[in-house]
């Protein structure tokens, strides 16, 4: 059974920087683009970023280019989110799936609250 299990949020100021990690478990991922996505309340899910299966390409939502970036080490099967000069509106509820993404494999996601 796959599973992503996403990890490294938190509370921090405007202005901040958070890490997120997913980890893959029950199947690898090293030949898929993966992605990461968020979900603030009342909100639909959107897109954050993509990076292709060898980290060639990648691509991010308007609202986070310059800020975030996006990278993965297949041997850990694992997909990082390195969040800089968070803003308020970033909060969310974040999650990392395939890009594009599979309805049965969203994890739990990790909470991202960016205060003021």
């Amino acid at each position: 059974q796959v599973q992503l299990v996403e990890s490294g949020g938190g509370l921090v100021q405007a202005g901040g920087s958070l890490g997120l990690s997913c980890t893959a478990s029950g199947r690898t991922f090293n030949m898929d683009t993966m992605g990461w996505f968020r979900q603030a309340p009342g909100k639909e899910r959107e897109f954050v970023a993509r990076i292709s299966w060898d980290s060639s390409r990648t691509g991010y939502a308007d609202s986070v280019k310059g800020r975030f970036t996006i990278s993965r080490d297949n041997v850990k099967n694992t997909v990082y989110l390195q969040m800089n000069s968070l803003k308020v509106e970033d909060t969310a509820v974040y999650y990392c799936n395939t890009y594009p993404p599979s309805i049965g494999s969203w994890g739990q996601g990790t909470q991202v609250t960016v205060s003021s």
